[in-house]
């Protein structure tokens, strides 16, 4: 079936900006693959100060909310929120090997379920199966190479995710200025 209506005097307006977000993304990727550890610090700092900023609001929605069940609850997230944060913002390695390990027992916990649920249904059995030793193995190596895979991984993610990303970008800028509206979904 043909589009047949009248493309919008914007189509196409602004793909240079996309394209420049998505090249801009692809580099940044990379910088993380060639700098993983400087990017695995700058990631665990900026997660540190989110926990911080979360934190410090929520003691003050604790403190300052009046008729609420749950402000000793916020209270007590918050200050749990700041010690984490100031621990990842102002002690990033320490940080780094926590996030790493999070990701360790992560995969650790996905593979024991895809084994069980392999072992147990009948579609997919072998790629369950698969998955499971695939992400216990991930899991083990990472916990084995640590500090090492913690002052690393978490750089190698961010750029795996800023690549992708930004050349996801790249094509969406390349068809908006084919014409196609930006940021469009499936119709």
């Amino acid at each position: 079936m043909t589009d047949t209506r009248a493309p919008s005097p914007t189509t196409g307006a602004g793909w240079g900006w996309i394209m420049a977000y998505g090249i801009v993304s692809v580099l940044a990727g990379l910088a993380a693959f060639v700098w993983p550890w400087i990017a695995t610090v700058a990631a665990t700092v900026a997660v540190g100060v989110a926990f911080l900023v979360s934190g410090l609001f929520s003691i003050a929605a604790g403190a300052l909310g009046r008729g609420s069940e749950s402000r000793g609850y916020a209270i007590v997230f918050g200050i749990l929120s700041v010690v984490v944060g100031a621990v990842m913002a102002f002690n990033p390695v320490a940080g780094a090997v926590s996030l790493t390990l999070m990701v360790a027992i992560w995969l650790g916990a996905r593979g024991v379920m895809e084994l069980v649920f392999g072992v147990r249904t009948r579609r997919r059995r072998g790629l369950l199966i698969a998955m499971g030793v695939v992400n216990i193995l991930l899991a083990a190596f990472i916990v084995l190479t640590v500090p090492f895979s913690a002052l690393t991984l978490p750089g190698y993610l961010l750029g795996i995710s800023f690549v992708f990303g930004g050349a996801a970008a790249i094509m969406a800028a390349n068809d908006h200025r084919s014409g196609a509206p930006a940021f469009a979904t499936p119709g």
